[in-house]
């Protein structure tokens, strides 16, 4: 089951002398982000009363947020979306929806269960762990089908994608 709410970023710092914050997003681009009109820090609501792009980061104006003393408050606290009403593009997932999911080679067989995603500069790599560990590019050459809905990820392994962890 999709979870309802996810994290998103992080606040990093404030910025100006009207209380706004700076969050780092943990998203594909920050535009994600400027599609909220509500925020939650700490399970706390926010209204978002304005915000733009800054470089790779968001600035927002918080509702009951006025100044760099209450803007620094939130410094730290992880920044929580409402996925209700959230379209992605096709082909695309939330991160949080494939952790846990069942990694199947080619002939279907189970193998591990995807710990993490790494976001990296080319592409982001699956870790997947059972007897080994595995770090698969999530490219379309190693990667044959998502499906979220029955919980499974379905990936062409190759010589070296194994670590010798376990």
């Amino acid at each position: 089951m999709d979870k309802q709410f996810l994290e998103a970023g992080e606040v990093v710092s404030t910025h100006g002398i009207q209380g706004e914050i700076k969050i780092l997003p943990w998203a594909d681009s920050p535009e994600f982000l400027l599609g909220f009109k509500t925020i939650f820090l700490n399970g706390k609501p926010y209204t978002v009363h304005a915000s733009r792009v800054h470089k790779t980061c968001v600035l927002a104006k918080l509702e009951g947020i006025d100044t760099p003393e209450q803007a620094t408050l939130l410094r730290g606290q992880t920044v929580t979306v409402d996925r209700t009403g959230v379209t992605l593009p096709e082909g695309t997932v939330f991160i949080a929806d494939l952790l846990g999911c069942r990694a199947l080679d080619d002939e279907g067989n189970e193998f591990g269960k995807i710990a993490d995603v790494l976001t990296m500069p080319a592409s982001d790599v699956y870790v997947i762990k059972g007897e080994k560990t595995y770090m698969v590019p999530a490219v379309k050459a190693f990667v044959r089908e998502i499906n979220v809905a029955e919980g499974f990820v379905r990936v062409h392994l190759i010589e070296g994608m194994a670590t010798d962890e376990n």
